[in-house]
């Protein structure tokens, strides 16, 4: 990965290229991988063109990228890609208990909820497939705003979300 190629991808500066995120934890030989990435809290990011991209995806996690977009897309999670890589899983926000339930507590005890996007726990990102789509006024909405991250993960749980803005914001 060439220096500064990570920025210009987040820009929507590389719309042939994608991003992949790789947990330590999730993938054997990560080292040989580090020598083509940058490393990042417990993983690597390398920012591919699209065709080796995928391959590499498919090779780390055993699923085709676009079956993992597939199966991430219609569930929405919170996925940052900078400055570190992290993600909210939605099933852990699901697990907490509400704070309301119980009017006899202030706030909830949250002690047995892990840290989304942490190592610790079981909910933190495995993997993070994402691409840019470049500006598309004709479409509307978030698209007719600039280019759009749309960015897919697995977290340790097994939940697949995805979360998608538009670059630079």
């Amino acid at each position: 990965m060439t220096d500064g190629s990570r920025e210009a991808f987040l820009a929507g500066e590389r719309p042939d290229d994608v991003f992949v995120y790789l947990a330590d934890r999730a993938v054997s030989g990560i080292e040989t991988l580090a020598e083509h990435g940058q490393r990042v809290n417990g993983g690597i990011v390398l920012v591919l063109d699209a065709e080796r991209g995928r391959r590499v995806v498919n090779r780390a996690t055993g699923t085709e990228a676009m079956d993992l977009a597939s199966a991430a897309m219609d569930t929405e999670g919170e996925i940052d890609l900078d400055p570190e890589v992290a993600g909210a899983c939605p099933a852990a926000a699901a697990a907490e208990p509400d704070p309301g339930s119980n009017p006899n507590t202030e706030s909830a005890d949250r002690s047995d909820v892990p840290d989304p996007g942490t190592s610790e726990g079981t909910h933190a990102l495995q993997y993070v497939f994402a691409f840019a789509e470049e500006r598309n006024e004709e479409v509307g909405g978030i698209y007719a705003e600039g280019d759009v991250i749309h960015a897919y993960a697995v977290c340790t749980c097994g939940t697949a979300y995805s979360d998608r803005w538009v670059a630079n914001e």
